[in-house]
């Protein structure tokens, strides 16, 4: 036992500057401002108008964080009208906020889906002829919508299937009809006028509610808003929505400081070698976590807003940082904060927003902030 003890203390250790753990071990935290997210619906909400209803897209587990928590926020901000991507959604936020607000299923009424459509109080948007037949046979009486295809060629019924089947949904009265737009973004493409005309019509003069409007197509001006809009990324933080509150800051742990000498390499491969005597901040997150790995050899972390440099290769549950211009070791960098956002990391992977928020790992401690908690 002395002879262990002697040989560890004579083993050659690193040369540590720093080894200040986090109390939770190497968990990063995601702060998640509820009050940022429901001022962003109000904020949509204004830019809708009086008359038209504002309900809020928290598919995805509410773009990953946390769908439960974002929609009894939003509830307490005036939303009444959820949308998901799937029934196994609707069914896991139906038991988060209970009975009362409308859960909508943009997937439909998906065979083996009807128990759960009908216990959960779910309304499926009807995609296809054979979803509506499934569900008036499955549940009649039970409320539905119907997705239209003007011209996205993803979901919903094209134009002459809607046309053919139209009468006999309309006897079984749907509660809300609704479209997507694809180009939104990008408020000069012919494509957003050319869906606005064909929604109109697919839909006028039958009395149904209408959804065609996102985030982007909220943006777009008041023709494209109808009856009610339906935002998901701009609640979160993102664009298009360029006005956005940040509802995301996310803190990475530094487990180790050290100091590595000119001409010495850091991390897989080798690919980074120091030209300065250099202090390295070994920061406990990676891919695994949702960290691209491209963005090695350009991304940043921040302590408050000093830029400090990955370098070397993002691995599974590390990330390499030159903090040497800091002032004293830190005990924390930041991926997400006000000197970086999930757009400026999305423009940095070459992505969208949407993928940096959905991709974000199930290891970060998720704190809220804010939203009556």
């Amino acid at each position: 036992m002395v002879a262990e003890a002697r040989g560890l203390a004579a083993f050659p250790l690193a040369r540590p500057l720093s080894e200040r753990q986090n109390p939770r071990m190497a968990n990063a935290t995601l702060t998640i401002d509820l009050d940022a997210l429901t001022a962003n619906w109000q904020a949509l909400n204004e830019i809708s108008g009086e008359t038209v209803e504002t309900g809020a897209v928290v598919k995805a587990d509410g773009y990953g964080l946390g769908a439960g928590r974002v929609a009894r926020a939003l509830m307490q901000a005036g939303a009444r009208r959820f949308f998901v991507a799937t029934a196994d959604e609707g069914a896991a936020l139906r038991g988060a906020i209970g009975p009362g607000p409308e859960i909508n299923i943009f997937s439909g009424h998906m065979a083996g889906d009807t128990d759960m459509i009908h216990d959960m109080q779910l309304v499926p948007m009807l995609n296809s002829v054979a979803q509506l037949t499934r569900h008036l046979e499955a549940l009649p009486g039970h409320p539905f919508g119907i997705q239209l295809d003007t011209g996205m060629n993803r979901l919903g019924m094209e134009p002459g299937e809607w046309f053919a089947v139209r009468d006999l949904a309309m006897t079984a009265g749907p509660r809300l009809l609704i479209s997507h737009l694809a180009c939104a973004d990008e408020p000069d493409h012919p494509m957003n006028e050319q869906q606005l005309a064909s929604f109109r019509e697919m839909s006028d003069g039958l009395g149904v509610p209408r959804s065609l409007a996102a985030t982007g197509g909220t943006l777009l001006g008041p023709e494209y808003h109808f009856d009610l809009i339906r935002p998901g990324i701009g609640l979160y933080g993102g664009l298009p929505f360029a006005d956005a509150n940040p509802v995301t800051h996310l803190s990475l742990p530094v487990v180790q400081v050290r100091e590595v000498d000119p001409g010495e390499v850091v991390g897989y491969g080798s690919i980074w070698t120091a030209e300065r005597a250099t202090k390295v901040a070994t920061v406990s997150v990676g891919y695994a976590d949702g960290i691209f790995r491209h963005l090695a050899g350009k991304l940043h972390l921040y302590s408050d807003d000093i830029a400090c440099p990955v370098i070397g290769r993002i691995s599974m549950d590390l990330i390499t940082v030159d903090v040497t211009d800091l002032a004293e070791p830190p005990r924390s960098l930041d991926l997400l904060c006000p000197s970086q956002g999930i757009d400026d990391l999305a423009d940095l992977a070459c992505t969208i927003g949407y993928e940096v928020l959905t991709s974000l790992g199930n290891r970060f401690t998720r704190r809220y902030a804010g939203g009556g908690r």
